[in-house]
């Protein structure tokens, strides 16, 4: 996992707004509402004055380009250590991305500075938004299910601050202006050993009729995100399939171990542990990621399995629910157990990155 060097405070955030949008009748709900979002900082990838002078798509997209190949390599190589293998080993790179655009995918660039093996499978995902970490992992999960001792590779890059839009203000674009932040998050699921949650059971479900409650809309400036404000009410809907697909599993969603939850906004996790009847506590980790960073989209998931790490890691055998939310509205959830191969501990430095073994690791 890793942001970048420019920080920006809630009080600069918060400055900010005043300062483009004063007298906008909008303004004060949003500033409250910006409050309410309990972060109190982010990272982007160019300086606060350059990222709000909009320098057009096309040079908006050069800039993902560029950052993108910058900051990927290093978070990659940490992975790889702490999951014990090298690019070689690397049978797949799942990689997941909604704030830039380019075809080939970064996993040719990966494939061709990187030393991956060139019959390295490569699996973009594009147009999931914040679900897509849970989307990487579950199918990164299918790949090694149908190539039981293959190693995948996850990579998440998010640089939201790159669809930042000056001429939008609508409450939901101020939002979202105050919540995103830029990260880059890597991690392995191995086929066979590692060190973390082993897969068990996944599942996907989209809300009936909310494709648009989530959305880019794609202008001559790039990717104009929309937020409608029901969004924050979609987890009593989504409680119940959560708590079907544990029960499925011979599970009770209230009563795992360990929670990697979508830090989507302080109400989708407040409303999800009163709906799933789980101690707000248990989703520590994903409060810790978005106070600290923001909304880093796909890459939630993955620095909250980080902090998991970080922390006295679970006991063996403990049992663990990883749920990412997204367009869709788009669920994708895992349950798993974790899990530890001796291997692999022997190689694995402490307070490193989640690796997966049909399993983050």
């Amino acid at each position: 996992m890793s942001v970048p060097e420019n920080v920006i405070t809630i009080e600069e955030t918060l400055r900010l707004a005043e300062r483009l949008h004063g007298g906008k009748p909008q303004l004060p709900l949003a500033l409250r509402l910006i409050q309410n979002t309990g972060v109190q900082k982010r990272h982007i990838v160019r300086p606060l004055e350059e990222t709000i002078n909009h320098p057009g798509f096309e040079k908006r997209n050069q800039i993902y380009e560029y950052e993108s190949k910058k900051r990927c390599p290093e978070v990659i190589d940490r992975a790889l250590v702490n999951a014990g293998v090298a690019p070689a080993d690397i049978d797949a790179i799942i990689y997941v991305s909604c704030t830039g655009f380019l075809m080939p995918s970064l996993t040719a660039w990966l494939i061709n500075t990187m030393g991956f093996r060139f019959d390295t499978r490569q699996i973009p995902i594009a147009q999931l938004g914040c679900a897509a970490g849970g989307a990487a992992i579950n199918r990164a999960y299918d790949f090694c299910a149908a190539h039981p001792e293959a190693n995948v590779l996850i990579v998440s890059c998010e640089l939201c601050s790159l669809c930042y839009q000056p001429v939008d203000d609508n409450i939901g674009s101020l939002l979202s202006d105050g919540l995103f932040g830029d990260a880059v998050a890597a991690a392995v699921m191995r086929g066979v050993g590692g060190v973390g949650v082993e897969v068990e059971r996944h599942g996907s479900y989209l809300i009936p009729n909310t494709e648009d409650w989530i959305s880019y809309a794609v202008r001559e400036t790039g990717f104009h995100f929309q937020l409608d404000r029901r969004v924050p009410g979609t987890m009593e809907p989504l409680a119940p399939v959560l708590r079907e697909l544990s029960a499925g599993h011979g599970w009770d969603v209230r009563d795992l171990d360990f929670y990697v939850i979508h830090a989507g906004g302080p109400r989708i996790l407040d409303d999800l542990a009163k709906f799933l009847d789980v101690d707000r506590e248990m989703f520590r980790h994903s409060w810790a990621t978005l106070t600290e960073y923001g909304n880093i989209a796909s890459a939630v998931v993955l620095d909250a399995l980080r902090r998991l790490f970080e922390e006295k890691p679970p006991k063996i055998g403990a049992t663990g629910l990883i749920a990412g939310f997204g367009p869709g509205i788009t669920a994708e959830m895992a349950l798993g157990r974790w899990a530890a191969s001796k291997v692999t501990d022997s190689i694995r430095p402490k307070n490193t990155e989640p690796m997966t073994r049909k399993q983050v690791a």
